[in-house]
């Protein structure tokens, strides 16, 4: 039995992925720091063991009471959002929950767990297509994932001599709690189980990138092919509905 190691897995995309793997007859770790919701994941299949952290201090993730052994696949993907509303009255305090959260965990969780990987397994990130342009409200947000998105390819060049792959992931709109309170359109949303469906097929193939909704995520990279200058004015049209991802 393969063995997953998932963080962010309390609910959303997390819950999901991990109730799919346990349904492929995999062995899940599924930490977060929702005690609860935990204990209703793990009730869902007798494959998920469940574990509690606070992933932005490294002493925590480092005494976790489960011997996690050595992991077939580990995916990282916890995360948060918040928006800067102000940017004149810019709002370092949230800037650097965000970061904190999105980015300097994941470094720690690196630290710890990245060792444990086996010869021949996989490292997987979860970052946003929101990484893929600037967008406004996004400064926070979008800089952790933009950072992601690095991380993971500068991992996939350093990890190769060590066989071990690295999958990015860049969802669109997935309805989640964070996404329910979002007060604009958000085109081309989908549940977490479908996103689901997406990220367990992309690493089972071992994808460099997990990108979905494919058309959607598609628009978005040839928008980001465009002179900053224009996307700049086009995105500007829209800057009190431009969404975050």
């Amino acid at each position: 039995m393969k063995t997953v190691l998932i963080t962010g897995a309390s609910s959303g995309i997390g819950a999901a992925v991990a109730k799919r793997f346990a349904d492929n007859n995999y062995k899940v770790y599924a930490g977060g720091r929702n005690q609860e919701r935990l204990n209703d994941l793990a009730s869902t299949h007798p494959n998920i063991i469940t574990f509690t952290c606070d992933l932005t201090n490294k002493e925590a993730i480092q005494n976790i009471p489960v011997d996690f052994g050595e992991i077939d696949i580990l995916i990282l993907n916890a995360g948060d959002c918040e928006y800067i509303d102000d940017p004149v009255n810019f709002d370092g305090d949230l800037f650097e929950r965000v970061i904190t959260n999105n980015l300097i965990a994941v470094g720690y969780c690196l630290d710890v767990w990245l060792k444990r990987v086996k010869n021949n397994g996989q490292l997987v990130i979860t970052s946003s297509s929101a990484s893929f342009l600037p967008l406004p409200r996004a400064e926070a947000y979008g800089a952790s994932k933009a950072a992601l998105s690095y991380l993971a390819k500068t991992l996939s060049i350093d990890l190769k001599p060590h066989n071990i792959s690295v999958s990015l992931i860049n969802p669109g709109f997935v309805q989640t709690k964070l996404t329910d309170k979002n007060t604009f359109a958000m085109p081309a949303i989908i549940t977490a189980d479908k996103a689901a469906l997406y990220i367990v097929d992309g690493i089972t193939q071992k994808k460099s990138e997990i990108n979905f909704p494919s058309r959607f995520t598609f628009c978005l990279k040839a928008l980001s092919m465009l002179p900053f200058s224009l996307w700049k004015y086009l995105i500007g049209k829209t800057i009190n509905k431009a969404p975050t991802l």
